[in-house]
């Protein structure tokens, strides 16, 4: 039987109960120590529920790897178009769906993000594979069927390729800071799309062809 198998079965509100309670407590504490105790308080479940469905704390903690990489696949690289060959209207169209993405799964991305950043435990082969294929899927989303005849033919085009992405990453992280604790949904997102395709076309202007 594989892990959380009859976890499936469960009343799909508890399931979700349960999950978030479990994603959040291991995003803040790692798998050594993240309590079950807390999961199950912040669950609002019994503890004997909760063990019922897992044998025990690690095979939780795998349960939720094997949940975070289809929620990842399913609603963040499935959504990439990887055809398209300019690399800064790729990375505008990643920033969407990653910051949609992020906004309705933020204790799955913390989750997975300790789990590629700690070595806490073993993780079965299988998963293993599962996880290092992700990585692919990502650097392939980036850089695949990517038009490098875009670019000035006087500068280093991996080197152009990572300024873009730092630039990228580093206005996104100021923005998720600058919103952090407050309620993404309720926040008119448009001004700050707008300055953001702004600072995208400063780059194009740098790094492209007239």
């Amino acid at each position: 039987m594989e892990i959380g198998q009859t976890f499936e079965n469960l009343d799909a509100n508890k399931q979700k109960r349960i999950v978030d309670a479990a994603l959040k407590e291991f995003a803040e504490n790692g798998f050594e120590k993240g309590s079950t105790n807390q999961i199950v308080k912040n669950a609002g479940i019994g503890k004997g529920m909760l063990f019922y469905y897992f044998n025990n704390k690690k095979e939780i903690y795998l349960y939720l790897i094997d949940y975070a990489m289809n929620i990842m696949t399913k609603e963040f690289f499935s959504l990439i178009d990887t055809t398209e060959p300019d690399f800064i209207e790729r990375l505008k169209q990643i920033a969407r769906v990653k910051t949609k993405y992020y906004n309705e799964n933020p204790d799955v991305s913390n989750f997975i993000a300790t789990v590629f950043l700690n070595d806490e435990m073993e993780i079965p082969e299988n998963m293993e594979k599962r996880l290092a294929d992700l990585q692919k899927s990502g650097n392939s989303m980036l850089y695949d069927n990517i038009d490098p005849t875009l670019f000035r033919d006087d500068i280093d085009v991996d080197k152009a390729f990572k300024l873009i992405r730092w630039s990228i990453e580093g206005y996104q992280n100021e923005l998720m800071n600058h919103f952090k604790g407050q309620q993404i949904a309720s926040i008119d997102l448009d001004p700050y799309w707008t300055e953001f395709y702004d600072y995208l076309d400063v780059l194009k202007t740098c790094f492209y062809k007239k």
